[in-house]
């Protein structure tokens, strides 16, 4: 099953300012991951090629690296995720940016059923909360995505905190 799933957001913010959070990730002072409420995103060399971690069960390790710009990351697990994630600052023509991130993946084997049940949902949840996060630290106006039925029962099956 291909799977192409991609969340953005529009933020009244430079590409700089918004590349600046981008480049905090993973880092002590990681202003953009929401790690108040999912796993701290961890990576064993930062956002350098090669560097090797993920949140929670979902791991992988970076492929490219644009200062400012663009992370990609290959899925290394869990089974059956093959492909890629990247979160992207692109400009705008109104001076302002916007944050992308694109999944890019083959889903095989267990995938088939453990992505659109489990994965897809938390997946789709945290980067709202992403997103959130950046337009609150850019003062981009907007409301925090709440989480669906879906996503609130499976975090309580799973033992997640909000």
């Amino acid at each position: 099953m291909r799977v192409l799933n991609v969340h953005r957001r529009v933020l009244a913010a430079s590409p700089a300012d918004v590349g600046r959070l981008l480049e905090s990730l993973a880092t002590t002072d990681d202003l953009l991951w929401p790690s108040d409420s999912w796993p701290r995103l961890k990576l064993d060399r930062g956002l350098e090629p090669g560097s090797r971690g993920g949140h929670g069960p979902i791991r992988y390790e970076v492929i490219a690296h644009e200062v400012g710009r663009k992370v990609e990351f290959r899925f290394t697990a869990p089974a059956g995720f093959h492909g890629t994630h990247a979160l992207e600052v692109l400009p705008q023509t109104t001076g302002g940016s916007e944050l992308v991130h694109t999944i890019a993946m083959d889903a095989r084997g267990p995938a088939l059923i453990t992505w659109p049940l489990v994965f897809r949902p938390l997946h789709d949840a945290l980067l709202e909360d992403l997103l959130d996060r950046a337009a609150a630290l850019t003062g981009t106006v907007g409301e925090w995505a709440e989480w669906p039925i879906e996503v609130r029962v499976l975090r309580l099956l799973l033992g997640g905190r909000r």
